[in-house]
């Protein structure tokens, strides 16, 4: 027996390039494990946006750090808690496919029945990851430029794998560009700090862009919000609102449309007299 299920998550991004459309990346899955090389891949921007993803589709979101082996143990956890500071009550994890440090109790996170969605840039060892886990050489695996850390698209299409514990697993092709497709109101996931601080603000409304009474701005001027952190924010909430504004037009084009093919019909079947 065949069918189609209702979606009860999803993972999906803009379509690359200037066009307004969504790409569903994977569906129904319960954890999306969002995967970050620590060495030159590194960049907490991108992972807020990855995040945001997660997050507005409905599913728990992890990140796993990955390449441990390549830095030294406290640069692994001065890495480990910045991405903690991005990431307010996200599971992080440092660990290395290479040789398998930090697998064994990422493994037993990974339950029967659950679905996970594997997520990250080109090169940060996606798939090596994916052979560890299966506990065999599935995946082909290629190595990164020496000169920026960056890899070549060794998964070219996406793929349900089991687990031998039993859970399912969703490789995906290495993402060059990661621009969001979700609503305005996805950011509070992810940018928990500033929607707490958002509530004492004096307008409803407020934007953080200077409006008086701001507790948000009071907070950055204060040092108690990381003016990065407000950037990167402020950024993704300019793309969310210009987003709104291109999907917005497509819709009143889609429906231009559809009512000239409705008045076109009417036309051809109107009856003559």
């Amino acid at each position: 027996m065949h069918g189609v299920l209702q979606r009860r998550t999803h993972l999906a991004r803009k379509v690359p390039g200037a066009l307004t459309a969504v790409q569903v990346v994977a569906a129904n899955v319960d954890v999306v494990l969002i995967v970050a090389g620590l060495d030159g891949d590194y960049n907490p921007r991108r992972l807020e946006r990855a995040l945001v993803l997660a997050w507005d589709g409905g599913a728990q979101p992890a990140i796993v750090l990955n390449k441990a082996d390549l830095l030294a143990p406290a640069e692994v956890a001065a890495r480990v808690r910045a991405t903690e500071d991005v990431a307010p009550g996200v599971s992080v994890r440092a660990v290395s496919a290479a040789t398998g440090e930090g697998l064994d109790g990422f493994a037993r996170g990974l339950a029967p029945g659950r679905t996970a969605a594997l997520i990250g840039s080109s090169g940060v060892g996606k798939s090596t990851l994916v052979n560890r886990l299966l506990g065999e050489d599935r995946q082909r695996t290629a190595a990164v430029r020496a000169s920026d850390a960056r890899g070549r698209h060794t998964t070219t299409h996406r793929e349900l794998l089991r687990l031998p514990g039993g859970a399912l697993l969703i490789d995906t092709p290495g993402l060059r560009e990661l621009q969001l497709w979700a609503g305005p109101d996805a950011l509070e996931g992810t940018f928990a700090e500033v929607d707490r601080l958002a509530a004492s603000c004096r307008f409803a409304d407020c934007a953080h862009e200077g409006e008086p009474g701001c507790a948000v701005i009071r907070a950055a001027a204060e040092g108690t919000l990381g003016p990065a952190r407000l950037e990167s924010y402020r950024k993704l909430q300019r793309e969310l609102r210009y987003l709104a504004l291109r999907q917005d037009e497509r819709g009143r084009a889609e429906q231009k449309q559809r009512w000239r093919a409705i008045h076109k019909a009417a036309r051809k079947h109107r009856p003559r007299e």
